[in-house]
């Protein structure tokens, strides 16, 4: 027992005696800038965290110490100079505390939402993927008033052409569509969804039954269209993912909203928002 005793005191004394050699060289310093001290551990600990991160070709250790010492001349060169008042400076810095303060009070709030398939059905049944085909009368950016209105006045006479012609809505693509990417497809812009469209233009076409045209245009920012519904997928046939993520994106837009309906009662706040229409 004496020597099972002694044997565990000299094991202890060992790892200790280990453990205050790895502390002393932990508290070793490497390099010294200005008062400054980097210390061995402080650049095991940052070397380590970037050697995991590059995956090839990570810097060998003697050019990652140099780099330390720029950026740690760099920062305290930046306050001898006040880059600190800069206004550019205080912007980032608002907006690194505004992200910090969410991931703290939101993040593990965000990250436990649990997505039902309930939910995603329920999601996929109010906003369905769907096949469109499109015939485009553009509005150039910059546009002046006059021009919108004569493009406009051109998207209106083809829609009536389109709604009474018997020729095929594929043919008057090819005729009138200013889309150059979809007009020898037919206008075919493929399945798109919710997530994917302008959302002026998705509620616009969605009540649109297969094979139906819509009755009036549908105006974006890139002009005038005419839509034509040419397939709706079942939710079976729907990529899950997608709507898995639109559906956490709908429930973190609620979370934002409830904490931020709540801390906002705690300030005084008046907004115009006509200014900005």
């Amino acid at each position: 027992m004496k020597w099972i005793l002694f044997v565990t005191l000299f094991a202890s004394s060992t790892v200790f005696a280990q453990q205050q050699a790895q502390q002393r060289n932990d508290n070793t310093v490497v390099a010294t800038v200005g008062s400054k001290r980097i210390t061995l551990g402080e650049f095991n600990k940052k070397y380590n965290e970037v050697a995991s991160q590059v995956l090839v070709n990570p810097p060998d250790k003697k050019t990652f110490l140099e780099e330390l010492v720029r950026f740690e001349v760099g920062v305290q060169e930046a306050r001898k100079r006040g880059v600190e008042k800069d206004p550019v400076f205080q912007e980032r810095v608002n907006q690194e505390l505004y992200k910090v303060f969410l991931e703290k009070e939101l993040g593990n709030k965000i990250e436990n939402n649990t997505i039902t398939d309930g939910e995603m059905r329920a999601w996929y049944a109010q906003n369905p993927q769907i096949r469109l085909s499109d015939i485009l009368i553009e509005v150039k950016p910059g546009a002046t008033a006059a021009q919108r209105a004569e493009a406009r006045k051109r998207a209106e006479d083809i829609l009536k052409e389109v709604r009474s012609s018997k020729r095929s809505f594929e043919e008057l693509v090819r005729l009138y569509s200013d889309d150059i990417t979809t007009k020898n497809l037919g206008g075919d812009v493929g399945w798109q969804s919710k997530t994917s469209l302008v959302p002026a233009y998705y509620n616009a076409v969605i009540g649109l039954k297969n094979g139906e045209i819509s009755s009036n245009l549908v105006e974006t920012a890139f002009g005038y269209h005419i839509v034509k519904m040419t397939g709706r997928r079942s939710y079976e046939e729907a990529p899950k993912r997608e709507i898995r993520m639109a559906v956490f994106d709908v429930k973190r837009k609620a979370v934002f909203d409830a904490f931020f309906n709540q801390i906002k009662k705690n300030y005084q706040i008046n907004v115009n928002s006509s200014l900005v229409d």
